[in-house]
């Protein structure tokens, strides 16, 4: 995987007006949080990254700025919610302002477009109200401002083709088949050898207190890791950057 992005962060202050001014920004958020016994803390904030610095080397004028590390706080339905260590994250409110300050940054330095790739569930409504408390504020005057989970371009037919009737839904696949294939393309190193079984994936939308962790996962797991690959995170990795570069050029258009 050959990735020649411009990083954001490696300019200087005086080169930064004029090369930055009517470029696009490509920014990962992500987070620190449990992903089971197999997958290290860092699975949201690395695919995000991945991900943006593979489209940001791939478009004409982009440069990378670097990922948001901590993000929201990890829920039963969707994340393993906190019954297990290692998550660390912002409360809702914070993170809205966080978010806020760093969109109001970047836009001040009048990229003409600011693409913001999510990796975990959990951020993403908080991620869209920082976007329109800027845009109510008036600092997107000169942005056009791009935001998604990259699992909402995944389409349909690949799901289909690649997965097929076992997928439980994007909420479930926490450290699932598609997380861990992603990994074993970018980080192999990084993923141990459990492959991890959870039988009964979660319903998307419900919260009930208290909460039991062994109904919701297994040791955080929210679905089934069996069949993930080096191969099909590599298939998962293209066909989500195809679909942004896709999106992103449409956009302009």
């Amino acid at each position: 995987m050959l990735i020649n992005a411009r990083h954001l962060a490696d300019l200087t202050s005086a080169e930064l007006p004029t090369m930055v001014k009517h470029s696009t920004v490509v920014w990962g958020v992500g987070s620190i949080e449990q992903h089971g016994p197999h997958l290290p803390l860092s699975v949201d904030l690395d695919i995000a990254a991945a991900l943006c610095e593979a489209v940001a080397a791939r478009l004409d004028n982009a440069y990378l700025a670097p990922a948001q590390t901590f993000g929201a706080r990890s829920l039963p339905q969707s994340g393993g919610g906190l019954f297990y260590p290692g998550t660390l994250y912002l409360t809702g409110s914070t993170l809205i302002d966080y978010l806020q300050e760093i969109i109001t940054g970047l836009a001040q330095l009048e990229c003409s477009h600011l693409l913001i790739i999510n990796g975990h569930y959990e951020n993403e409504a908080f991620l869209f109200e920082a976007i329109d408390h800027c845009r109510q504020a008036g600092q997107l005057t000169h942005t056009r401002v791009s935001a998604f989970s990259w699992w909402s371009l995944v389409q349909t037919d690949w799901i289909s083709q690649h997965i097929g009737p076992r997928f439980p839904g994007w909420h479930a696949e926490h450290a699932g088949l598609t997380e861990t294939s992603l990994m074993l393309y970018l980080r192999p190193d990084v993923v141990r050898v459990e492959r991890p079984v959870h039988d009964n994936p979660p319903l998307s939308g419900l919260y009930s207190h208290p909460a039991d962790p062994d109904m919701t996962s297994n040791n955080g797991v929210l679905s089934s890791t069996l069949g993930s690959s080096m191969e099909l995170g590599k298939a998962l990795f293209e066909h989500v950057v195809e679909q942004v570069l896709k999106h992103a050029t449409h956009q302009t258009t």
